[in-house]
């Protein structure tokens, strides 16, 4: 049996080391994907020991970029991303071309050609696709309207760097550099220079255009049938596969017959996935790859870097890591607040992009295949990427601690639109506060009720206790921070606070001291376990009631302070017992009692 496996080795080195490195930056409460980072430095081939092999690295990388574009797209509908046209289109583009001009200017400092200097501030312009995904994620804002945002601001950069990807080969000569003329270029990229700037700028159009009426014409359809003839067959494995295999599939067919980027691609099947019913349990049956995969996007980007560089390149290292960092964030919030958002939101979406990822080094390559690029420009490209990538958690913490001054300095220059309306208090009324700037997006305002119950999570079980609250008239509100499921709430007069409960801010409007009973009506026990702590905290008397899915979580909860924790599967043994024994009621009630740990 061969021995010589490339693909095993780079898998078990990159996972390994990545899983050793993230265990002990999370020990010193620094990011994991820190550790990651550091993983794909040991593992490259700028320092001694073992080599991983970096095509490899690279190929699984872009899968794991492709599944989780595809579970964004599953979470992010067609109109939610038309919602945010107004603001992410004018944005990124303006934010592009700020980027570029000042990475421009940086290049004309290092003597570097016209040529150069335009490939180089296109690359420290597009932001990372997995790095601002999993911030979002990790806050839980990818439903929320500063998430839309910040992921339509991220297509249209991607869409401009596919435009950019194709015009570089054609104007290449025409800035300096030497014409690709490899035959075996696919996609995009094989457009001949001979059709000139604007025959190659209509055919990458037209490309792209006929990708998105295919998907939105035939794939609304063909995907949402394949996705339930495969659920009926009852096979969990065949669902996971067909999940698999349409997220890669259309991934690369766009690649390959439009043009269109693999993640871009995979974003679009997500979305007319995202039409079904059944997509809440494709995106559970893509998680656990799209995580490993993600994983290796980190370590492969670690193995492009040179450690050596730092010394070698110090100010100029510095003087990029500025103009992704600075220049980019400053620019992003002066254009979000000049549209009229709240400081919060213009905060968010300038630390989201404060980085710069995969576009980047394909940019980059591409640049120095054409000779436009000097391999300096590379070096300075990657090592802003890995240390804008290590920074960006830190963006997050800064812009935490910057809000409350930058939102009391807005306040007393801000016009007052109207004066608050107090809340309501009777039962499944809405609280009404109009806000006192133009958008209002700071803390949530506490509600007057008293003697309520505070329901987290309005799912498939929240839903159902709610509706029982509403019917028996009693007063309860509701935290949830799905925009979707607030707007029905809302509609169905059911007052809410918008928000995670785990977020103090958030847990602290539902006026949790005054009241009665906490019903924690959400699947994540570690969540759930941080909300008995900050209710018990607030009002030691309340009534908390949990759920879970195993003697572990029950444990766990009731350990935390949760007075009775309900465990779903127990219940529904009960329910068939009572079925079956329904005319033997000591057996009934032998059963019934340990549902409740």
């Amino acid at each position: 049996m061969p021995h010589d496996t490339p693909l095993i080795a780079t898998i078990v080195a990159g996972l390994g080391l990545a899983f050793v490195f993230g265990a002990l930056a999370n020990r010193f409460r620094i990011p994991p994907l820190v550790g990651y980072l550091v993983a794909g430095v040991l593992v490259g081939p700028n320092t001694p020991g073992f080599v991983a092999d970096a095509g490899l690295a690279n190929e699984l990388a872009e899968i794991g970029v492709i599944l989780l574009m595809f579970g964004v797209g599953l979470h992010f509908s067609l109109k939610d991303l038309l919602s945010v046209r107004a603001i992410a289109v004018p944005g990124a583009i303006v934010q592009i071309g700020f980027a570029t001009a000042l990475g421009a200017g940086l290049s004309w400092m290092l003597g570097w050609s016209m040529g150069a200097g335009l490939v180089f501030g296109l690359a420290l312009s597009v932001a990372s696709t997995v790095v601002l995904l999993r911030a979002l994620q990790e806050r839980r804002m990818i439903e929320t309207e500063r998430g839309r945002i910040a992921v339509g601001w991220l297509i249209v950069e991607d869409l401009a760097m596919v435009l950019a990807l194709v015009l570089l080969p054609a104007l290449a000569g025409v800035l300096g550099g030497q014409e690709q003329t490899d035959a075996h270029a696919s996609g995009l990229l094989s457009l001949p220079a001979s059709y000139g700037i604007w025959g190659v700028v209509g055919i990458t159009l037209a490309k792209v255009a006929a990708f998105v009426i295919v998907m939105l014409v035939v794939g609304r359809r063909v995907i949402p049938w394949i996705l339930h003839y495969v659920a009926h067959t009852g096979s969990r494995e065949l669902f996971r596969l067909a999940v698999l295999a349409i997220a890669l599939g259309v991934a690369f067919g766009a690649a390959k017959l439009f043009g269109v980027s693999l993640a871009l691609g995979a974003f679009f099947a997500g979305m007319i996935m995202s039409e079904s019913e059944l997509s809440h349990r494709a995106a559970e049956e893509s998680l656990p790859l799209r995580d490993a995969f993600s994983v290796l996007f980190f370590v492969s980007v670690g193995m492009l870097f040179d450690p050596f560089s730092l010394i070698s390149n110090g100010w100029p290292i510095l003087a990029t890591l500025a103009i992704i960092v600075i220049g980019k964030s400053l620019a992003a919030f002066a254009i979000v607040v000049a549209f009229g958002y709240p400081i919060a939101t213009a905060l968010i979406i300038s630390a989201s992009l404060a980085q710069i990822g995969e576009f980047s080094f394909i940019l980059a390559e591409l640049g120095v295949g054409l000779k436009l690029l000097p391999e300096q420009g590379r070096d300075l490209i990657l090592a802003g990427a890995i240390l804008s990538i290590v920074l960006n958690p830190l963006m997050f913490l800064a812009i935490d601690w910057m809000k409350p001054w930058l939102e009391r300095r807005a306040a007393r220059t801000a016009p007052v639109e109207a004066k608050p309306v107090g809340p309501a208090t009777e039962p499944g009324q809405v609280a009404s506060v109009a806000a006192t700037t133009k958008r209002e997006d700071g803390p949530p305002p506490k509600t007057a009720l008293t003697g309520h119950a505070i329901l987290i999570g309005y799912g498939r079980v929240g839903g159902l206790v709610g509706s029982a609250l509403k019917d028996a008239a009693m007063p309860f509100l509701v935290i949830e921070d799905a925009d979707k499921t607030l707007a029905k709430l809302k509609a169905d007069s059911i007052e809410t606070v918008a928000g995670n409960a785990a977020n103090a801010e958030v847990f602290a409007a539902a006026n949790p001291e005054g009241a009665s009973r906490l019903i924690l009506a959400i699947p994540n026990a570690f969540e759930a376990g941080q909300i008995v702590l900050r209710a018990r905290a607030a009002n030691p008397g309340i009534n908390v009631i949990a759920r879970a899915h195993s003697d572990a979580e029950v444990e766990h909860l009731k350990g935390l302070g949760a007075d009775t924790v309900i465990m779903g599967e127990r219940e529904i043994a009960r329910g068939i017992v009572e079925e079956v024994l329904g005319s033997k009621p000591e057996l009934r009630r032998e059963t019934a009692e340990p549902s409740v740990a």
